[in-house]
């Protein structure tokens, strides 16, 4: 049994979906299927989406990629790296969720590239 760990979920939110809403969701929800996972193994899981969407909408963007939401979407999980114990890259194909694990790494912290690395918290 391991020390549960604060685990940063990184993967694809806009890669690969034309910024289509539904294609979207789909990222997110695979993130939060994840997440849950990560929980039920006794970490504790976040994902910057649930820290940045909500500050996103309530500054005022417009629409995805606009500067507001430039100005939040990845900033606040750079800003959780200081926070977490590690990353969990996992989907397909993503700059952003790559430059996650650069950054965390920078930072110290573990990167997993499967929950299976994980291991039970």
């Amino acid at each position: 049994m391991n020390k549960p760990e604060l685990i940063l979920v990184a993967g694809p939110y806009r890669s690969g979906t034309n910024d289509q809403p539904e294609l979207i969701a789909a990222n997110v929800e695979h993130m939060s299927q994840v997440s849950l996972q990560l929980y039920r193994m006794g970490h504790l899981p976040v994902m910057g989406e649930w820290f940045a969407l909500p500050l996103i909408e309530t500054a005022g963007s417009k629409e995805i990629g606009d500067a507001v939401f430039n100005e939040i979407f990845h900033p606040v999980a750079i800003r959780l790296l200081d926070k977490v114990d590690a990353v969990l890259r996992i989907g397909g194909p993503s700059q952003g969720a790559d430059e996650m694990v650069r950054i965390g790494l920078e930072k110290g912290k573990k990167a997993y590239y499967s929950i299976e690395e994980v291991g039970e918290g």
